[in-house]
């Protein structure tokens, strides 16, 4: 049996595992992402957390070797760098990012960005798995996808591919004017559909000022707090409305719904699912959308996927 390390490195954390050529996780670890301390920082301390695990791994008789990574950033997968990140991690652009860890390890290493290594994982051993196309799209902090085919992630030619929280939504308007996104520019889906535009929301909706985020939100919602349910409600119309329309464009075999705000229950679902299905076209009218499966080893998984497939 073959091991590799999958890496998910994020803006607050980062998590690995030791993952078999079966997809089985045979252990698991996480540091701190040193998000203000720069790359060569961060290289550091992901390799420290690869060595760490494959020591481990060693002691049950399984060689790791390679690496995959999944990473936050735009990443250009065929050089292995961080072409552009947010400010989430200070210094990270211009990152060597494989050239860093295979200097370090001296292992072969594998980058892509960290939501299409989710969706690899959902596509191989998660709700997508059996499929030839798959469209992921994460709810959360931000909004993010990724259209997989046979196995692959449409990266784009610029390596932009799957920011799908970044084109025009119809509801992210507030008095005629287009509310900011995340990215710099304003009326994007992102800028109604994620976490903290539904916490902007019922801020502007009349909701208390002293409610603190976006989980405290749904909790009114779930009492029947008529600003929560109009912003909880306008988040999941928004995401919705913005899938539905990219299954008409890609027509993927299935969809499959992640992040924080498709695991919040009943309230944002059911109008989020309504939503989407009022917006297909008849061919792809029956087309199946499932909440991911695979949790936090998605990404983990899916990263180790990068290295697996290239032997």
């Amino acid at each position: 049996m073959r091991y590799v390390v999958g890496v998910d490195l994020g803006g607050t954390k980062t998590a690995a595992g030791v993952v078999a050529a079966d997809g089985s996780v045979l252990l698991t670890g996480q540091v701190p992402t040193l998000n203000r301390a720069g790359g060569q920082a961060i290289l550091d301390a992901t390799a420290g957390l690869v060595r760490e695990l494959a020591a481990r791994a060693a002691a049950k008789g399984a060689v790791v070797e390679a690496v995959g990574v999944g990473s936050a950033g735009v990443i250009d997968a065929s050089a292995g760098t961080v072409i552009s990140a947010t400010d989430a991690i200070a210094g990270w652009a211009g990152t060597r990012l494989t050239a860093g860890l295979e200097s370090r390890l001296e292992l072969p290493c594998a980058v892509v960005n960290d939501v299409h290594a989710h969706a690899l994982g959902e596509a191989w051993l998660g709700a997508a798995a059996g499929t030839s196309t798959s469209l992921m799209v994460a709810f959360g902090t931000g909004v993010g996808g990724s259209f997989v085919v046979n196995g692959r992630p449409l990266l784009g030619h610029h390596f932009a591919g799957g920011h799908v929280g970044h084109f025009a939504s119809p509801l992210a308007y507030h008095d005629g004017a287009p509310l900011a996104c995340s990215c710099g520019h304003a009326g994007h889906v992102e800028a109604i559909a994620s976490g903290p535009a539904i916490h902007a929301s019922f801020l502007r909706f009349g909701g208390a000022a002293g409610v603190a985020d976006t989980r405290v939100v749904f909790e009114r919602a779930a009492t029947g707090d008529d600003a929560a349910l109009r912003a909880v409600g306008c988040g999941a119309r928004a995401a919705g409305q913005a899938v539905g329309g990219l299954v008409n464009i890609l027509d993927p075999e299935v969809v499959v719904i992640s992040g924080g705000l498709a695991d919040a229950g009943e309230l944002w679902w059911e109008p989020m699912r309504a939503a989407l299905r009022a917006e297909l076209l008849a061919p792809v009218a029956g087309v199946a959308v499932v909440r991911a499966s695979l949790g936090n080893t998605a990404a983990i998984v899916g990263a180790a996927s990068l290295v697996l497939a290239q032997s």
